[in-house]
């Protein structure tokens, strides 16, 4: 598996949330995308890390200093964007653009987000 990191600021509320999360709040994330497939004979790589950026980065351009709760995406849980429903979303959003580009050749092995320095959500592809 490789895995490449991002980072991205966005704002969000959880409605309804018996807690101080149910207030406007922003976090700095840090997103892991992890690749798996077999090492290329030619490139010696299982993904060049530029293109996962090329794949990743339109999907983070949206969340970026966004107020998730009002992003505009019918697909993305604005109603509730919790660290675990946007690590869903991302997974499902990785893993059609790689079967789009790659047909299999390579797959989403791993998603894991990072709301804070010592909390994350993670996705994993079941084996």
């Amino acid at each position: 598996m490789v895995v490449k990191e991002f980072t991205f600021d966005a704002a969000h509320c959880l409605p309804g949330y018996p807690g101080d999360c149910a207030n406007l709040h922003g976090h700095t994330y840090r997103l892991q995308i992890g690749i798996i497939g077999g090492i290329n004979p030619d490139t010696g790589m299982v993904m060049d890390f530029k293109k996962l950026k090329t794949i990743t980065k339109p999907i983070l351009d949206q969340m970026d200093h966004a107020y998730l709760n009002n992003l505009n995406d019918p697909s993305f849980p604005s109603h509730l964007p919790t660290a675990e429903n946007m690590t869903v979303w991302i997974a499902d959003q990785i893993r059609t653009k790689l079967y789009e580009n790659y047909r299999g050749a390579v797959e989403l092995g791993l998603v894991r987000l990072w709301e804070t320095p010592t909390s994350y959500a993670e996705w994993k592809k079941n084996w």
